[in-house]
């Protein structure tokens, strides 16, 4: 039996002629599956177990073999691991065999590492393992023969996917490792490369994309759509449109202007803008075939590249697919969130670069996207016809993705300077209908984590939305601070009383400055229950109008010039705050309160503050914890100084753009002067700077220190004391969602004045429309100055402004009064009533009434 084995040992190390197995190795193998140890000469267990473990290695031998007459090609390249089968030869023998094994040429080339084995899947994963584990001197645990077949046709079919020839490329490989160098002599065996096959034995490699090449200009696209339009034939047309929306690379080779430019810049997306607009707007008056072959292609296309972009053609083709017209119909909504999806889904880094891309859109275009977006969001919350859109409940996505893309339009808008358009037209009015609160407990708990709320994109929610938010914040903040005073009373066994529920201002018309700061002092820790004023001496009860005056006249009589507390610049007719040093900032801080309070109950106030200030108000928007943290200091530009000094910016302005020597021409230094008291006080804009001269290549730092002192630095102690005043009223993360140009809106209410919106809301008690005196009465109103106007919106409200959401917000009544027509009219503040007696013409009417708009001060009760 041992020397049958020895023979059998023999057979692995030599290289026999290749009929030689089939004539005398396969009959002895035969034997040995069958178990036949009788006939092969021995009953020892041991001797079974010996002959079953060389079987293996015989038959791999023999395949070895018959590769090696077909193929000519090394059975090691294909199974390497097969070598291991054999741990106990001795390096000689492996030596023997390297130099026998090998094409007819014994050519080959060495290699330093072997290749690398997959474990694709659980199928191959045991052998892979088995064989790769087979260290010198391990435990080898030898695979069957129907799985090493196997293994080799793994092998032989990783082959042909081999793309390099000298980094071999596994498809679909999970888990790549290299083998274990099983010993010296097998690293030095020499191979065949892949190189020296045959060319029928050769795997295609395929070459790296490339984009087709397109030709086709806007004129050329013309033309054919033309002639299909005259003939009716539209299969040119057709072809196109077919062929370029096949796939990302061929939309790059339609509309990319250079097939060969890689076009990987932010300032540029590299696109033909003119042809794609001429196909898009051609599209939608194609025939309906047509438009069905864009979506399909575009259904394609997303399917090949869920897993994401891998150059900027990939980002460049959704940057072109979301310009498509077709989204605007709710047929192709389904793929239109999945296109949102999958660029809502992108790295931060190619949302950088679109965001740089779409500020390159042409206005009509980035507005129809906008609105293509905003309408989508609204059709998707409320649908006209619910069966043509998926239940809600299998999309939760669509909304959350289309907003976030929104997102990257906005971040464009707001980078372009001036922007493409008005912030206001983000606003998406259809979520004013939404449980709004709801979504800002939902942002309020989870912020900007995993779940979804409009919150977190405040951009999109209306200005009305947002006022809706911080009123409804406001009021809880109302009760739960009654509800503590009330618990408070009871709790020390005192009785009750209403006016503990508010915030009770008493103040005299003489004293009004000091009684307000005097009261708003001393009840501190009231400031959060509803406001309610009372003038001394008069018989007015609060029900709205008080307090609407209270505010007009403080806010008039704090502005005056003579106060010193704000200058009056001219040339912009703006407010800003007197840079004096002064003992105490205690006013200031009673303007921020008073500001806070306006907003906190729902008040408009004509406070004639520049853009910027409000800027600064939101600098933090929450009031840091820290108490020595800088706060109302922004990050301030020449155009922000223009707007309150437009005569300093230009001066500055001319600066910049200065060509000649300015050292040597201005003489000028980091220094400034200002007058104070009569008095001339110099500064530095930065240490040592009297002594530094500005010059061609510091003139740029010398302008933003100088915008720097002026409207943060030489104010900051008053400007933090109005930024304290604001925020002990309006300490709330509502704020967070508002622009500064909304907090403006929101303070002071819109300066424009549409007449008209207000006749149209107008409504009647005891008249009618066509009624003569009411047909005098707008006559006269609509006759009036800009400034008349104004004073009888004041006269009947209380505030010559308009309400946030526009006049639409405004309940305004014209009552009639039945009195002699010698009276003069006589408004309801609280109410927004105008009762006006019955004149019998226009003259009269026009006469009394702007006797009565012209002088609107003073309460009285009937």
């Amino acid at each position: 039996m041992f020397k049958f084995i020895n023979f059998l040992v023999m057979l692995l190390q030599l290289q026999p002629a290749p009929g030689f197995f089939d004539k005398h190795v396969d009959p002895l193998l035969q034997l040995i599956d069958h178990g036949d140890q009788a006939r092969l000469g021995s009953r020892s267990p041991g001797a079974e177990r010996l002959t079953e473990a060389i079987a293996p290695s015989l038959r791999g031998r023999r395949l070895c073999c018959r590769l090696q007459s077909q193929s000519c090609y090394s059975f090691s390249f294909f199974f390497p691991e097969a070598r291991t089968f054999a741990p106990w030869r001795s390096a000689n023998m492996s030596e023997e065999r390297s130099s026998s094994l090998g094409c007819a040429g014994g050519r080959g080339r060495e290699r330093e590492k072997l290749p690398i084995i997959v474990a694709a899947s659980p199928s191959s994963e045991a052998p892979a393992a088995a064989f790769a584990g087979s260290e010198r001197g391990s435990k080898v645990q030898f695979p069957t023969f129907s799985t090493f077949i196997s293994t080799i046709n793994q092998k032989q079919e990783t082959i042909a996917g081999i793309s390099s020839p000298s980094k071999p490329v596994l498809p679909n490989a999970k888990r790549v490792r290299d083998l274990p160098p099983i010993n010296t002599v097998v690293r030095q065996k020499q191979r065949i490369s892949i190189e020296i096959l045959p060319p029928e034995m050769k795997a295609p490699i395929p070459p790296e994309p490339a984009l087709p090449i397109h030709t086709k200009t806007v004129k050329e696209f013309q033309e054919d759509v033309e002639k299909a339009k005259i003939s009716g034939d539209w299969t040119i047309v057709h072809d196109f449109y077919s062929t370029t929306f096949d796939s990302f690379l061929e939309i790059n080779a339609a509309f990319k202007r250079s097939a060969n430019a890689p076009f990987n810049t932010l300032d540029d997306p590299g696109i033909n803008v003119n042809l794609i607009n001429s196909i898009y707007d051609t599209l939608l008056n194609t025939p309906q075939d047509i438009q069905k072959t864009v979506l399909k292609g575009i259904i394609n296309s997303l399917l090949k590249k869920w897993k994401g972009p891998q150059t900027k053609d990939d980002l460049r083709a959704y940057f072109l697919l979301v310009q498509n017209p077709q989204f605007t119909s709710t047929s192709t909504y389904v793929i239109y969130a999945h296109l949102l999806r999958q660029i809502a889904t992108l790295s931060e880094a190619d949302h950088h670069f679109l965001v740089h891309w779409f500020q390159t859109l042409p206005l009509r275009r980035f507005k129809q996207l906008v609105e293509r977006l905003l309408q989508f969001i609204s059709l998707r919350l409320f649908p006209a016809k619910p069966d043509d859109l998926p239940p809600m409940a299998k999309c939760t996505w669509w909304i959350p993705s289309a907003t976030r893309v929104l997102a990257l339009l906005n971040a464009a808008n707001s980078l372009a300077n001036p922007p493409i358009i008005h912030f206001m037209d983000f606003y998406n009015s259809t979520l004013d209908h939404i449980d709004l609160m709801e979504e800002y407990h939902i942002w309020q708990c989870y912020g900007n984590s995993h779940r979804f709320s409009f919150c977190q994109f405040p951009f999109i929610l209306s200005l009305a939305a947002k006022k809706i938010i911080i009123q409804r914040d406001s009021e809880r903040q109302m009760i739960t601070v009654a509800r503590q005073s009330l618990v408070d009373k009871v709790s020390r066994r005192q009785k009750p009383d209403i006016n503990m529920l508010f915030l009770n201002v008493k103040v005299r018309r003489s004293h009004l400055v000091n009684d307000s700061l005097d009261e708003l002092t001393r009840k501190r820790a009231d400031l959060k229950k509803k406001l309610k004023i009372t003038f001394v001496g008069e018989a007015g009860l609060d029900m709205g109008g008080l307090t609407k005056e209270w505010f007009l006249l403080l806010i008039r009589q704090i502005f005056q010039p003579d106060y010193g507390m704000f200058t009056y610049q001219w040339d912009s007719r703006f407010y800003w705050f007197s840079s004096f040093k002064c003992e105490s900032y205690s006013e200031f801080q009673l303007v921020g309160t008073l500001m806070g309070l306006a907003v906190y109950n729902s008040i408009t106030l004509n406070v004639r503050f520049p853009p910027f200030c409000y800027k600064k108000l939101l600098s933090p928007p929450v009031v840091p914890t820290h108490q020595n943290a800088t706060v109302g200091v922004a990050l301030l530009t020449l155009g922000d100084l223009r707007q309150l000094m437009p005569d300093l910016a230009h001066g500055l302005t001319a600066l910049i753009n200065y060509e000649g020597n300015i050292e040597e021409d201005f003489c000028s230094t980091f220094q400034i002067f200002q007058e104070e008291f009569g008095i001339l006080k110099s500064y530095n804009l930065k240490p040592g700077g009297n002594k530094i001269p500005v010059t061609n290549q510091n003139r740029q730092e010398y302008v933003q220190l100088y915008i720097d002192f002026l409207l943060n630095k030489s104010i900051y102690k008053q400007f933090a004391a109005f930024y304290y005043g604001f925020h002990s009223v309006c300490a709330s993360n509502a704020l967070m969602l508002l622009l500064p140009e909304e907090v403006e809106i929101l303070v002071c209410g819109s300066p424009e004045l549409d007449i008209y919106a207000l006749q149209k809301i107008t409504q009647y008690e005891g008249y009618s429309k066509m009624d003569p005196t009411i047909r005098y009465f707008w006559d006269v109103v609509l006759g009036f100055s800009l400034e008349l106007q104004k004073q009888l919106l004041h006269f009947t409200t209380g505030s010559d402004r308009v309400p946030v959401g526009g006049l639409a917000e405004l309940s305004f009544k014209i009552t009639k009064s039945d009195v002699p027509t010698d009276w003069l009219p006589v408004a309801h503040t609280c109410f927004n009533q105008l009762c006006l007696p019955p004149y019998k013409n226009k003259k009269e009417l026009k006469q009394k009434l702007t006797i009565a708009i012209s002088n609107t001060e003073g309460f009285g009760l009937e």
